[in-house]
């Protein structure tokens, strides 16, 4: 069963073609929007990229013939994107893929994730991730150990090396399921939690907030790992009022790109020995 192709198309705005053009320094050229002239970045001359285009449109086909009619199905996409259109960001949630997390004041829902980042101005390779998200309050993040996700996608991205992560996708969603479902059961009402964050978080300012947000989350999933989880995925997916993280307007069109690099940050933190560690508090 294909996507909807209603849902499930490149947009427009990222659907160009792309050209070059040499500039006067000896070893580089420009990237620019085809469609609109718009000059987009600077490269090395042995640079190359596909366009946003035939990128996702491979993505978009993997995914449809990988998986089951039934996990595809009622699935939804989000599109971000940064520079201009250069970096483009598509993220697929899968409702179908799902399990719950229960705490002893709360349950919830997570499904299964699919990211993948496109650069055509050099700001970033062909990566693809996989994680979760949290249905109850749509809080997202990239799962499984934060070195080894580093390392895999700085790798050159092929569709092959794709097929085989989605392959596993499956089974590595259930697993970290579980993971998460242990962190639901390992309490940290006995846990100095600001101390904690302290030594994890190099800003003492971003420490103490991101402490308060754990005791807003506490206060709905109780005094647990999965509390402190949920603080740091809910610092990734908002930035306003929400948490008190706002984002800088620096005007410079990469908030979508800051965003991403706080679900990186959270991968850090959760591969962090210190989180490890309170499996055993």
């Amino acid at each position: 069963m294909p996507l909807d192709t209603t849902t499930f198309h490149v947009p427009e705005h990222l659907d160009f073609g792309v050209e070059f053009e040499t500039t006067k320094m000896r070893d580089k050229k420009y990237v620019i929007n085809a469609d609109t002239g718009q000059y987009l970045g600077i490269v090395g001359t042995g640079f190359k990229c596909a366009s946003h285009g035939d990128f996702y449109r491979g993505v978009l086909d993997t995914v449809t013939e990988e998986l089951t009619s039934h996990e595809v199905a009622d699935a939804n996409a989000k599109w971000s994107t940064a520079r201009d259109g250069a970096w483009a960001m598509l993220d697929i949630t899968l409702p179908n893929m799902k399990t719950t997390i229960e705490t002893e004041k709360h349950s919830t829902e997570i499904g299964n994730r699919i990211i993948s980042l496109h650069g055509i101005d050099g700001s970033c390779s062909n990566q693809v991730y996989f994680g979760a998200i949290d249905f109850f309050c749509r809080n997202g993040t990239i799962t499984g150990d934060y070195d080894k996700v580093r390392k895999k996608n700085t790798s050159n991205f092929s569709m092959e090396s794709f097929i085989y992560e989605l392959t596993k996708a499956r089974t590595d969603f259930y697993e970290q399921a579980a993971k998460m479902q242990v962190w639901a059961e390992t309490s940290l009402k006995y846990v100095d939690v600001s101390s904690l964050l302290e030594s994890m978080i190099t800003s003492k300012r971003k420490a103490e907030k991101m402490y308060s947000l754990y005791m807003h989350e506490a206060s709905q999933r109780g005094h647990n790992k999965w509390a402190l989880y949920s603080a740091f995925t809910n610092y990734a997916t908002y930035a306003d009022e929400r948490n008190g993280f706002n984002l800088r307007n620096t005007g410079n069109d990469t908030q979508a790109i800051s965003m991403w690099s706080r679900e990186q940050e959270v991968s850090k933190w959760v591969s962090d020995s210190k989180f490890i560690e309170l499996e055993a508090a």
